[in-house]
């Protein structure tokens, strides 16, 4: 017999390699579930016992509003236990020289300076110089180490020279 599962439990990505997170990100997400549970849950839970306290379920729009909000609150809850459960906290002290998961690594790409972290997806934001070891630059940078030189093809085609500079 098969268990029943809440939509948030069937869209939950299984695998390890979405769970590596910063020890920022773990504290963000600890603050957060504190939030939700003991701040905005409360006030919920407050508002549908009043709503409660109206009458008749089916007419009644401020029962069905807040039973709705509860219902997300519960789901955002469960996922950030879930994420905080199963977290991999990025060790960024660990370095051999070669680029790993936490490095900073600064490199010329076709002839432009950049400077990345190696980071998990769930934290990945190119613009502010955070890419997921997952994508295809950052999986193209893992293991190599300063000084080497290669060539990287990205997705959308073509070839450019990647000389990496620095890792941090």
């Amino acid at each position: 017999m098969r268990l029943p599962q809440r939509r948030s439990q069937m869209m939950v990505k299984h695998g390890p390699e979405s769970d590596h997170v910063t020890p920022e990100m773990l504290e963000r997400m600890k603050q957060s579930l504190h939030t939700l549970s003991k701040i905005d849950r409360p006030k919920i839970v407050v508002d549908l016992a009043h709503a409660i306290t109206l009458g008749d379920f089916s007419e009644n729009a401020e029962y069905q509003d807040a039973k709705a909000r509860l219902s997300r609150i519960d789901g955002r809850i469960f996922g950030l236990q879930q994420r905080i459960k199963n977290a991999v906290v990025i060790d960024r002290g660990t370095s051999n020289g070669s680029i790993n998961l936490g490095s900073t690594v600064r490199f010329n790409l076709a002839g432009k300076e950049k400077t990345y972290e190696i980071l998990g997806p769930q934290e990945s934001n190119p613009l502010r110089g955070k890419i997921s070891y997952l994508s295809p630059l950052g999986a193209a940078l893992v293991g190599k180490k300063a000084g080497e030189k290669f060539a990287y093809q990205p997705p959308d085609g073509g070839t450019s020279l990647i000389e990496i500079l620095e890792v941090k």
